[in-house]
């Protein structure tokens, strides 16, 4: 990226130029800034680096002492600290105790540290050169900075040097002077996190720095940006910005995961609820068109479902089969709802890529409740379908014959197969006659199972719940991530009340839109909460933990704003949010070092082989890329560095394998891709969102 230098300016000339930096450093020694206007100045979207040479503010303020200049320049590298400024630059030779403070209040805020060394006079050896890194990373450096004076290419060859044992993203070291000038280019080639720009020509910080818009033509060229134009300071770049953010908060479509099973627990109810917010999906439409097939009666006015219940009791209908559309989560409430409601057996019937996926662990978690769920002889010979003792073992498919009737007791079951089926039973196990105890061992996706609970609470159902685990758990102060058991206990001949309910934007569809923003320039997203249950709400800490750029006003509900900064790699366990795999694997892609996603386990069984697929989407894009240890581990390279190195994602006929998240994914690829991606199917993301192409295309 490319920080632009902002000196001698005042509040209302530096919140001018930030509209039209990708990146910026403040230097506090000379910008005439009150401690109020630098915490306003460091509020700013744009990433901020907060910079104040001490010896440099001495002379902008005579009339202070050494030690009261000491105290007063800690005291504004703090305030921009405290404001949001996503780096504190320290000079090497800096107090101690100025350098404690500031370190501590870096740590304390998530703010990177930098330390920096500069000689303005020469270049010293390797061995100087190396010596100079090592302390700094000593004396606390995140990310350590070297810039010297060079007076042949000898001088500069010995400060890129250093790139070849330097962690990825940890090291910012050029030359100065005219024959150094390249070297602010070549170190983003090399991968430093950003490089370092002027306003213009007569605001240049040192000698040989390139202005912005001369760094942004030779880096950039013609790539193009969503939302910003980068590194452009000119009055055409003003207008670009202008126009650019001018597409406004794009509003995310409702999420399926809340309005199915909202739509599901309205039918059960005594009488008419209000369901608003309402998107329509392949998936949601689906548990509309099933509900009405067990008697509910469902009118759309816009974005609201206006839902008759049936008023569920035990064995109150007896259909014959009910359809699921492509909706797994349908597919796995549905069958203990059907075995409680039902007063005979039912066939459960889908379509497209549903038909081949296995419902692991179907068949031993509901026989604990004495429900049987056999597949159905089709055209196909009877030996063509697999079942739970096949030579796959990869469990039972569509079309299935449940039969019950479901009986309460107490069960101990596997979560190791997903949370769907437990939702399933969560919701049926209170309609029964008597009382219930499910205990869920080695739970995956808990979120999805306490949006259930959020659901059902909101009809009038209730059910206790109770999170154990070892030492980790207890240590962690109840991270989900380290909880061994849910104990569920279930009062049985409980009713669903009806309700009026909001349901909120979609996490899982927003991931997109915040990676494309974070790698690609600027996206702002309506509709969404970030006080929400749903597992893709990990996106935002992915993200942060990347170092992106995020910001929301107006309290949980207001816009969300995400904006490009410098990338690192990041490390997380997405067992719990396997949605995310695919876009996140393309995020990996252009953040610096290697990064790991684990719990691939958990793709096998999606609408295609998830692990399988992003796999050999990134090989083919020419990511280094592996699975080991339940991991996908990415070898990325900043979007700076993929342009120079000509390293861009290779475009080309990809295909989606007809899931809606790898499509997405895809079209996020695209975006840094070198020639255009060509989708095969890009209607399979009806399922989920079917304008998504529509509003993508407009970035």
């Amino acid at each position: 990226m490319i920080c632009t230098v902002i000196q001698g300016r005042d509040f209302d000339g530096i919140e001018e130029l930030l509209g039209r930096c990708e990146m910026a450093e403040i230097r506090l020694d000379g910008c005439r800034l009150s401690v109020p206007e630098i915490s306003r100045c460091f509020s700013s979207d744009v990433p901020l680096v907060a910079t104040c040479r001490l010896a440099l503010f001495r002379k902008e303020r005579p009339e202070l002492d050494e030690v009261s200049a000491l105290k007063e320049c800690g005291r504004r590298l703090i305030a921009a600290i405290e404001a949001g400024a996503a780096y504190v630059d320290i000079e090497e030779e800096a107090p101690v105790s100025m350098v404690r403070r500031v370190c501590r209040a870096a740590a304390e805020n998530g703010t990177v540290v930098i330390r920096s060394y500069h000689d303005f006079d020469r270049t010293g050896s390797v061995e100087e050169l190396r010596s100079v890194v090592e302390k700094c990373r000593r004396d606390g450096a995140d990310i350590v900075k070297i810039a010297t004076m060079a007076q042949s290419e000898d001088d500069v060859a010995r400060v890129m040097s250093l790139y070849d044992d330097a962690e990825p993203g940890t090291l910012l070291a050029f030359c100065m002077g005219e024959d150094g000038r390249e070297s602010r280019i070549e170190c983003l080639r090399r991968g430093a996190p950003f490089s370092y720009a002027s306003v213009s020509v007569e605001e240049c910080a040192a000698p040989g720095q390139w202005t912005a818009a001369e760094m942004s033509e030779r880096v950039y060229g013609d790539f193009r940006f969503i939302g910003i134009d980068p590194g452009t300071t000119s009055d055409a770049g003003a207008s670009a910005t202008e126009d650019s953010a001018s597409i406004g908060p794009i509003r995310m479509p409702a999420s399926k995961s809340f309005a199915q099973r909202a739509i599901v627990a309205a039918a059960l109810a005594d009488g008419v609820s209000t369901l608003s917010g309402y998107t329509p999906c392949g998936d949601s439409e689906a548990a509309a068109d099933a509900v009405s097939r067990l008697g509910a009666k469902v009118v759309r006015r816009d974005d609201v479902l206006e839902i008759q219940g049936i008023s569920a009791t035990p064995d109150c209908i007896a259909p014959e089969e009910v359809h699921v559309g492509e909706s797994g989560l349908l597919t796995r409430l549905m069958m203990p709802l059907l075995s409680v409601l039902s007063a005979s057996d039912v066939t459960l019937t889908g379509e497209k890529t549903l038909l081949g996926r296995p419902m692991s662990g179907v068949t031993e978690i509901l026989s604990g409740f004495s429900v049987s769920v056999e597949p159905v002889n089709t055209l196909d010979p009877p030996e063509a379908v697999e079942t739970e003792k096949s030579p796959g073992k990869d469990g039972v498919r569509l079309p299935l014959k449940v039969s019950g009737p479901l009986v309460p007791g107490s069960a101990k079951v596997s979560g190791r197969n997903g949370s769907q089926i437990i939702s399933g039973l969560l919701m049926a196990l209170p309609l029964a006659s008597g009382n219930s105890r499910l205990t869920v061992h080695d739970p995956k996706s808990i979120p999805y199972m306490y949006i259930t609970l959020d659901v059902m609470r909101k009809f009038g159902v209730k059910v206790s719940n109770e999170m154990l685990g070892d030492r980790p758990f207890i240590e962690s102060g109840g991270d989900w991530s380290y909880c061994t058991d849910i104990v569920f206990r279930i009062r049985g001949r409980q009713r669903y009340a009806s309700a009026d309910f909001r349901i909120e934007g979609d996490w899982s569809s927003a991931a997109a839109f915040l990676v494309a923003g974070a790698v690609f320039g600027r996206v702002e997203l309506s509709g969404l909460d970030t006080a929400s249950l749903q597992a893709d709400l990990s996106i935002m800490d992915i993200l942060m933990d990347a170092g992106a750029s995020l910001s929301q006003l107006d309290g949980s509900t207001g816009t969300i704003a995400v904006q490009r900064a410098p990338l690192n790699a990041f490390s997380v366990d997405a067992s719990n949010c396997p949605d995310l795999f695919p876009v996140i694997s393309i995020l990996a892609a252009f953040c610096q070092g290697q990064s790991r996603i684990g719990g691939t386990d958990r793709l096998a069984h999606k609408e295609s082989d998830r692990a399988a697929a992003i796999l050999g989407m990134l090989e083919k894009m020419g990511v280094e890329a592996r699975i080991e240890n339940n991991a996908l581990v990415v070898e990325g390279q900043s979007l700076a560095q993929r342009i120079l190195t000509g390293r861009l994602l290779r475009g080309g006929e990809y295909s989606s394998l007809h899931d809606h998240r790898m499509a997405m994914a895809l079209a996020v690829a695209g975006l840094g891709a070198d020639s255009p991606v060509t989708i095969d199917d890009t209607e399979c993301v009806a399922k989920s969102f079917p304008a998504f192409f529509t509003l993508f295309s407009s970035l």
